[in-house]
Order: C-alpha cells, then sequence, then structure tokens
C-alpha cells in the first residue's frame, strides 16, 4: 500500500513537472477595432516566426511554447490590465504587443512593475523606446525615427518643401517631431504642420491651410502625410487637385488594403518597412511561400514584423538558455538574428531593433489590385542614423 502511493506521488510529481514545463507568452493586442487587419497579420507572423525558429516543433530545449492571446481593443486601460493579468495571474514568461501606440504607452510601466519582458511590436510611437522606455521594453518593430529618416532621404532635395497632415495622438506627432529632425539632417524643412483627428473623414480644412501655406513657394511642393487605419486622406485630398498648386503627395508604405489607393500616385516614391517582394533572402522566401499556401494571399506589412518577434523570442531564449528576465535582457542586448527582412540587431542603450528601410517607387500594374512599390534603394542599418531618445 505504502509502495503504491509513493508510486502515485512520483508519478503525480513527474506530470506536474511536464506540465510546468512550458514558455508562457502574451500575445497583448488590439484583436478587435479599427486595427484589426493590423493585429491579425501581427499575430499571424508571431505564430509564424515561432514555427519557423523552432524548425515546426514549437518547443525549446524540449519546453513547449503556449501563446495566451488578449484583446486590449485599443484601450489603452484595457492593455494595462491585460498585461498585469498576463504577468501575475498567468504568469508568462515574457509578452509581445500590441498594435496602437497609445496602448503600448500604457502597457510600459506594467513591465517595469513586474520585471518581465514585453516586446512591443508594431507600435512605432519613439517615445517607446525614447522618453517612456525602461528596460524590460524591447522592440521588433520600427520606431518613428526609422520611418521618418528612411522618407526624409527618399523625399528631401534642393529645393523641396515639404508640408504634413497626421493624426493627433502619439504615432502622429512622434512621426512629424521625427521627418522634422531627420529633414533638418539633411538641409531641408517642414513648412506647414496639421494635425486632426484619428477618426477624421473629412480633410477639406486642413487641405486649404496646406494649400494657402504651399501655393506661393518657388521649388518642388510635397505634402507627406503619415496615417494609420482608415479616412484615406491621401485620395481625398488628391480630389481636391493639389497639382493646381504644385504640391504632390507622398507617404510611406503600407499594408496591401492600403495600397490599393496608392493606384491614383504612379510614380510617387517614399519609404516602406516591408513589401514581401523586396527582401532577397531564406527567411522571407519561406515567410512568402508558406503564407500563400496557408492564406493564399502575400505576407503583408505587419506578418513581417510579427515573424522578426516570434524568431526574436526563440532565439533570445536559445541564447539566454533560460527564461530568466535578467538572462534574457543579457542575451537580447546587442542581439542579433535573422528576419524575413534581413538582419536586425537590438541596440544595447534602448533595445530598439535597427534594420533595413526600403526607398520605393510606385508602379500601376493592372494586374495587381495594389500599386507595387518598386525598390529604388535598399537603406541599410548603416544608412541610417537614428537618433537614440532614452538619454
Amino acid at each position: 500500500m505504502k509502495r503504491t502511493f509513493a508510486a502515485a506521488m512520483v508519478s503525480a510529481l513527474a506530470l506536474a513537472t511536464a506540465a510546468s514545463a512550458e514558455i508562457k507568452i502574451a500575445h497583448v493586442y488590439g484583436k478587435t477595432g479599427p486595427y484589426e487587419a493590423y493585429a491579425k497579420q501581427s499575430h499571424d507572423g508571431l505564430m509564424m516566426g515561432l514555427e519557423y525558429a523552432t524548425g515546426g516543433t514549437m518547443e525549446i530545449d524540449g519546453e513547449k511554447i503556449v501563446v495566451i492571446e488578449k484583446d486590449t481593443q485599443l484601450k489603452p486601460e484595457n492593455g494595462r490590465a491585460l498585461l498585469e493579468e498576463a504577468y501575475g495571474d498567468d504568469e508568462v514568461d515574457l509578452a509581445v504587443g500590441p498594435v496602437s501606440s497609445g496602448v503600448a504607452l500604457a502597457m510600459l510601466p506594467v513591465a517595469e512593475e513586474y520585471e518581465k519582458i514585453l516586446i512591443v511590436e508594431p507600435a512605432v510611437a519613439d517615445s517607446i523606446t525614447g522618453e517612456n522606455w525602461n528596460r524590460y521594453i524591447f522592440r521588433t518593430g520600427r520606431n518613428s525615427s526609422q520611418d521618418a529618416v528612411s522618407n526624409a532621404i527618399a523625399l528631401a532635395g534642393p529645393d523641396v518643401h515639404i508640408a504634413t497632415l497626421a493624426q493627433d495622438y502619439a504615432f502622429g506627432r512622434d512621426g512629424i517631431a521625427a521627418f522634422k529632425d531627420a529633414l533638418e539632417s539633411v538641409g531641408s524643412s517642414v513648412e506647414h504642420e496639421e494635425y486632426v483627428p484619428t477618426d477624421t473623414t473629412d480633410f477639406t480644412a486642413a487641405a486649404e491651410r496646406i494649400f494657402n501655406a504651399m501655393k506661393d513657394l518657388d521649388g518642388k511642393k510635397k505634402l507627406f502625410i503619415i496615417w494609420a487605419g482608415g479616412g484615406n486622406p491621401m485620395s481625398k485630398i488628391n480630389a481636391m487637385d493639389p497639382s493646381r498648386f504644385g504640391i504632390e503627395i507622398a507617404t510611406g508604405g503600407n499594408i496591401l488594403a492600403a495600397m490599393k489607393a496608392y493606384k491614383d500616385f504612379p510614380g510617387m516614391e517614399g519609404a516602406t518597412y516591408y513589401y514581401y517582394e523586396i527582401p532577397k533572402n531564406p527567411v522571407n522566401d519561406w515567410l512568402v511561400k508558406e503564407h500563400e499556401a496557408r492564406f493564399g494571399t502575400p505576407p503583408d506589412f505587419f506578418t513581417a514584423g510579427g515573424m522578426a518577434a516570434g524568431i526574436a523570442v526563440v532565439e533570445a531564449i536559445k541564447k539566454a538558455g533560460s527564461t530568466d528576465t535578467e538572462d534574457l535582457i543579457s542575451a537580447m542586448e546587442g542581439m542579433e538574428w535573422e528576419t524575413p527582412k534581413g538582419k536586425m540587431i537590438f541596440r544595447p542603450e534602448d533595445h530598439q531593433a535597427l534594420q533595413s528601410m526600403y526607398h520605393f517607387k510606385i508602379k500601376v500594374d493592372p494586374n495587381v489590385e495594389w500599386a507595387v512599390p518598386e525598390l529604388v534603394r535598399e537603406l541599410t542599418i548603416d544608412d541610417l542614423p537614428i537618433p537614440i531618445r532614452n538619454q
């Protein structure tokens, strides 16, 4: 009887140990709401990245990876509460997300409070790895400065005058601030700025102010637009015929659905984070092939970012040899890893992933439902002087 009881206890302990041998990751992101398309891409990419980096096993050193999804609904208070729940109640080893910069800023202090890693993907605002940063924050997504510097390189030049239009929240404000700094570094400046609410659909008043500010200037004139979600400011402002004042519309890259509107702008130049046909490397080859096989479409903007985050998680845990936070921080600072965009590096000073961006020129192909951003030049890590904003 005693022997049977002892054997049962050993068996129970073995089962408990096996059950606890899991690596728990929380994906805290806006599954529902205006950025739902971004969120789906990010999650699909994250899962494909984990799969790719583990050779299809979804295990690291025999420990199963478990991903817990939590929907912020794009509300900062939800993001904070759900991340607290993930670190506290769910006891996750680390977290990934969110989509919105405003939600991300609410989540950053939680990572510091619980002393757990938060890999930010794909929220963009500079302040995430800038003034609001703490040592538990790593970002695989690009920041506003990477968008800004790459677009400044693509757009600036002698006698080029630039106005801007952006949404009036962290993503838009940080993006324009970084863009202005980047323009100054190449000898240009912003002539006029407009900020409008995130849900704006009528751009008439803002466009008229831009036209009035730009119409009497000599040289090339460009309106650079930073926008996320619906509203379609590009097409609506274009319908007001800015060309009568010699003004060209310019913007950075976007998801494929949004790039359908780019068909109205053949020859438009800018810089993008990702387009599936541009990077040439084994990781991207796998992503394109597998995504088309599974979903019937090419991978999109945020799919690549999600995959970069998934691969980073696996490579960091392998390098650290554990999921201990301090071991992970030591492993991740300066870590290099391969992504669909090629090499990324976590900069030790602010944990921002340094990465390539792509100067493009829009080509309209009647056989493709969106505009094609043809590569003009890859802007490598060495080409992009990205400021450190947390010091």
